[in-house]
């Protein structure tokens, strides 16, 4: 079958103007009593996609996921599903199926009584059923496990029969909250990939809410973060991660230096900046359009930074530093280092052999430099 993910990817439905959103929100608001939860939210979801809702907890994610299911009435604005207004439909009859962080599982039923459940209560044929719940459990390899009870069964199996049993229904819209973060760091990560095979198979529209950025990252086509009930930036993992918006985006996704600074030359093809946190000007390869003198910020992706001995030819984006603290992670290095002006930064450098005949310690002095495409101007 067709890599459906992959595809929306490469034709990205988002940026082309003829293609219908399956989902549509529209100022969608909720409130409770004086609280606002969220805050007239609109956005745009289109079939197939793993669109994901990232934020931190209480930012108003898991509210707008319980709209789109219905089980929270809006305060104003409406949700739109294939077209369909959703205003005054029952959850249950909504074409969508919802997991929950805690699967929710029945105990006393059986893996393949459990992926059941919900056929039986629509009343389908039995042989029809068996056909179903056998094809679902070799979808998510549970086969061998049919006959099993969930306390038999591993976290991340587990995870699979919750999944299997809300996507057995055939919705047009799968909702889930928090589905992985039950598992362990390795589990975790070995079962997004399953996810994503099990998605482009069946080519369901997800959406998931998660709090863990990694998670949003792998998984998804597209990104919202959301903060204080607001979508603050929407765009692929890639747009998120390399184009943040604001500091608040820039810090949430990833680690960041971010150095404050003033504009003093803006040129269509580069800004030059002032700054006392980062010890030496900065240059940006693109202008901003923003006046000259401006408040603003400079982000740096960690793994962006060269740390060195030798001082690199290089005077803009290059500065003297003191090496204040090192943590070896196996796949790679971070060093936290200290330059002149007090602020310190966080490099990341790859461990690419099992020695190295340059190696920086504590309390070495070292040049920290970077590409005058590393940096993004944030003025927010």
């Amino acid at each position: 079958m067709a890599d459906v993910k992959r595809a929306i990817e490469n034709v990205e439905p988002w940026n082309d103007p003829q293609a219908q959103p399956y989902v549509r929100i529209e100022n969608v608001t909720k409130m409770f009593g004086e609280f606002t939860a969220v805050d007239s939210v609109s956005l745009e979801i289109y079939k197939a996609e793993v669109f994901c809702l990232l934020g931190g907890s209480g930012c108003g994610k898991s509210t707008l996921l319980r709209v789109l299911a219905g089980f929270e009435t809006p305060t104003s604005g409406r949700v739109l599903i294939d077209g369909v207004d959703m205003a005054g439909i029952a959850p249950y009859e909504r074409p969508t199926n919802m997991m929950f962080q805690s699967y929710a599982l029945f105990p006393h039923m059986t893996v393949e009584n459990n992926v059941a459940f919900g056929l039986r209560q629509e009343g389908i044929a039995a042989a029809e059923i068996s056909k179903r719940v056998g094809d679902m459990l070799d979808l998510v390899k549970l086969g061998p496990f049919a006959k099993r009870k969930p306390h038999q069964l591993s976290g991340g199996q587990r995870q699979r029969v919750a999944l299997a049993r809300s996507l057995i229904k055939q919705p047009k819209l799968m909702l889930l909250d928090e589905p992985l973060g039950a598992l362990d760091k390795k589990l975790r990560e070995e079962t997004q990939f399953e996810l994503i095979n099990i998605q482009e198979e069946l080519g369901v529209t997800f959406i998931v809410v998660t709090h863990d950025q990694e998670e949003a990252m792998t998984l998804s086509s597209r990104i919202g973060v959301m903060n204080a009930g607001e979508i603050v930036q929407t765009g692929t993992p890639n747009d998120i991660y390399e184009y943040p918006n604001s500091r608040f985006v820039a810090d949430f996704i990833g680690s960041v230096n971010v150095f404050e600074g003033r504009i003093v030359e803006d040129q269509p093809d580069h800004v030059r900046i002032e700054s006392q946190e980062a010890g030496c000007p900065l240059y940006i390869d693109h202008g901003v359009g923003v006046t000259s003198g401006s408040r603003v910020w400079v982000a740096v992706r960690p793994e962006k930074i060269e740390i060195t001995r030798d001082k690199p030819a290089q005077q803009d984006n290059c500065a003297a530093a003191v090496v204040d603290e090192i943590a070896y992670m196996g796949n790679q290095s971070i060093y936290h280092v200290l330059l002149e002006s007090g602020k310190k930064l966080r490099i990341t450098r790859p461990n690419q052999s099992r020695t190295s005949s340059d190696s920086i310690t504590w309390e070495d002095q070292v040049f920290v430099a970077w590409h005058p495409s590393s940096g993004v101007v944030l003025t927010a």
